[in-house]
């Protein structure tokens, strides 16, 4: 069997869709069961338990992994939090910050 590369790139670390990479095969075992070569595994970022999805697509069967957001994680990815990151990269971009040398200038500047 020859080395499955450590980093497929692509989004995420994931393999793109048409990247060349070696075919490593495995079985179909008693009531449909497969085991996801360890190979494959590390490189897609696979852990035990990780839901994944299967597309029959015209070229064959396509796994995707699904991974979930961390429950206390869930926070950043809201729609309102998102909006609040966008209007402070803008504000960022734009130079409408102020920046302190020390914490104490940063602690006088509520006293303001």
């Amino acid at each position: 069997m020859s080395e499955f590369p450590k980093d497929l790139g692509g989004h995420n670390g994931y393999m793109p869709r048409r990247a060349a990479a070696p075919t490593i095969q495995t079985v179909i075992r008693d009531k449909g069961q497969i085991t996801i070569p360890s190979e494959i595994r590390k490189a897609a970022h696979l852990d035990e338990g990780d839901p994944v999805e299967f597309v029959v697509t015209s070229d064959g069967i396509l796994m995707r992994p699904r991974k979930t957001i961390d429950s206390t994680q869930a926070w950043f990815w809201t729609p309102a939090w998102q909006q609040r990151e966008r209007e402070a990269t803008d504000d960022i971009r734009r130079g409408r910050v102020t920046t302190y040398k020390t914490d104490e200038a940063f602690l006088h500047s509520f006293d303001d």
